[in-house]
């Protein structure tokens, strides 16, 4: 009887523990990485304002072949909504095109369903660097409510991994 009660005791520390630290994590988090491709800005820009190329590029896209996609709108323009419905890694959710400053930045809102739900703003930003190399910047702000703001101590590292994975894939693209 003692063991159970050690091992219970044990359990509620480690779960109020948890509580405690989350109580000092921040709940918004940003995350933002860039590459260097050689090509135009106006030509990288045209490739990823439409969201149906993210198929080619974006790790997460790229997580289930076989996931349902629907897709609402126009791609490239305003109001443009590409759905998808994939395996446990996938998740299930849409991201809409909120705004397009052409050639320069493309603003998304995503909304997750599953595994959790939640809002997230990305942007992807090219600056050319000089008249063939451009600068990509691809980030992602979001808020986690509490408790589950704990998960934002590794949403940095592990976001930042993928979106780096994300924008080389981008590059080779390219610059093929």
């Amino acid at each position: 009887m003692n063991a159970l009660k050690v091992i219970l005791f044990v359990i509620v520390a480690l779960v109020g523990l948890v509580l405690i630290v989350a109580l000092f994590v921040k709940k918004d988090y940003t995350i933002e990485r860039e590459v260097s491709i050689n090509k135009p800005a106006a030509e990288v820009f045209d490739y990823i304002r439409y969201l149906k190329n993210q198929d080619h590029y974006n790790k997460w896209v790229m997580t289930d072949p076989d996931m349902k996609k629907e897709f609402k709108g126009s791609d490239g323009s305003i109001g443009f909504v590409y759905a998808w419905d994939g395996n446990d890694k996938a998740g299930k959710g849409e991201q809409e095109i909120t705004r397009i400053e052409t050639g320069k930045e493309l603003d998304l809102e995503i909304r997750f369903i599953r595994p959790f739900e939640g809002t997230a703003h990305t942007k992807m930003i090219t600056k050319p660097a000089s008249e063939n190399h451009t600068i990509v910047s691809w980030s992602m702000a979001g808020y986690s409510k509490y408790p589950m703001n704990i998960t934002n101590l590794f949403t940095r590292a592990m976001l930042g991994k993928d979106l780096e994975k994300s924008l080389l894939n981008l590059k080779n693209i390219l610059e093929k």
